[in-house]
């Protein structure tokens, strides 16, 4: 029989932009303390988007069975018409009357750092959906979500008994340090990206080895170069793959997350796993917006086989 994920996370509209330069060059160190700037970005795009969202679906390509859990706004239906017609579980998107769907508003530079402002909306009532409201799971995942729905649900999951990956991502700002120990203490795994795992033991005042060993697995992404899996006491380093090209990274980061819990779902050892999570990842960055790319899992396998030179199933 096979494994059920259940994803707690935003669900959003990103409207997305570039702007064609490096933010290192318009940005004085010196004068940070009074930043008032301004990018020109010559295109914008409405995609279709939120952590959760973006999860969902890569895992929804793999074949996977996903149930999104998410609170959205009154705006969603273009959305909801966009997951039905992909065939995904739609059961436990709870709207929100008088209420949004969140807003990302996304701008990127030519190094692939990005600015982002995000209105959380209906986000901020995840909370009314519970995990036990969810009849089939196996495993889970906290993702960027509203703050008391993140606490919430990873206490949820606990209570459950579920494994789940604890992903802060972007919402890591809203815990304090010892909110932030407490998530570490109740998560199987840690998913962040170089940048966050930085962030996340300035604030816990933990160092990776520490965090490592109260986890089974830490995993941190590292764009470009890769990633890294602290499992076992060792460090597992996953090459990275090669996109076909690069054209947004937007959304890599929850694509690669997809793959984490596929490998955890089917019991693929954590190189193979971190390797296909990379996988998705690569395919990600060579499209434009969260949810334009496709695939069949008989194009992973020969993209597997491609990067790094043996079967994947």
């Amino acid at each position: 029989m096979s494994k059920t994920a259940l994803i707690c996370g935003s669900y959003a509209f990103d409207s997305i932009m570039v702007f064609h330069g490096q933010f290192k060059n318009h940005i004085l160190p010196d004068k940070v303390h009074m930043l008032n700037v301004s990018f020109l970005v010559p295109t914008i795009r409405k995609e279709f988007g939120g952590c959760g969202g973006n999860i969902a679906y890569n895992l929804h390509l793999l074949g996977a069975n996903s149930v999104p859990m998410a609170t959205v706004g009154e705006d969603f239906t273009p959305y909801m018409v966009w997951m039905e017609s992909h065939h995904m579980n739609t059961t436990h998107i709870k709207v929100i009357k008088g209420s949004y769907t969140g807003q990302a508003f996304i701008t990127t530079d030519m190094d692939d750092n990005q600015i982002t402002a995000f209105h959380p909306g209906a986000m901020n009532k995840s909370h009314q959906n519970k995990v036990s409201n969810v009849s089939i799971a196996d495993i889970g995942i906290v993702s960027p979500d509203g703050r008391d729905g993140m606490i919430e649900h990873a206490k949820q999951f606990v209570d459950s008994n579920i494994p789940f990956i604890f992903d802060p991502g972007q919402g890591m700002p809203m815990f304090s340090s010892t909110e932030l120990i407490v998530f570490i203490e109740q998560a199987n795994y840690i998913a962040v990206n170089d940048y966050e795992s930085q962030m996340l033991q300035n604030k816990t005042g933990l160092n990776l080895a520490t965090i490592a060993s109260m986890v089974d697995a830490l995993i941190i992404t590292k764009g470009a170069k890769g990633s890294e899996i602290y499992t076992g006491g060792g460090v597992i380093n996953i090459a990275p793959a090669k996109p076909e090209s690069t054209q947004d990274p937007t959304g890599c980061g929850d694509a690669y997350r997809a793959g984490l819990l596929y490998g955890l779902m089917n019991d693929l050892d954590w190189e193979t796993t971190g390797q296909l999570a990379g996988l998705l990842g690569a395919i990600k960055v060579a499209h434009l917006g969260t949810q334009n790319h496709q695939f069949v899992l008989a194009e992973i396998e020969h993209l597997y086989q491609q990067n790094y030179g043996k079967f994947l199933f």
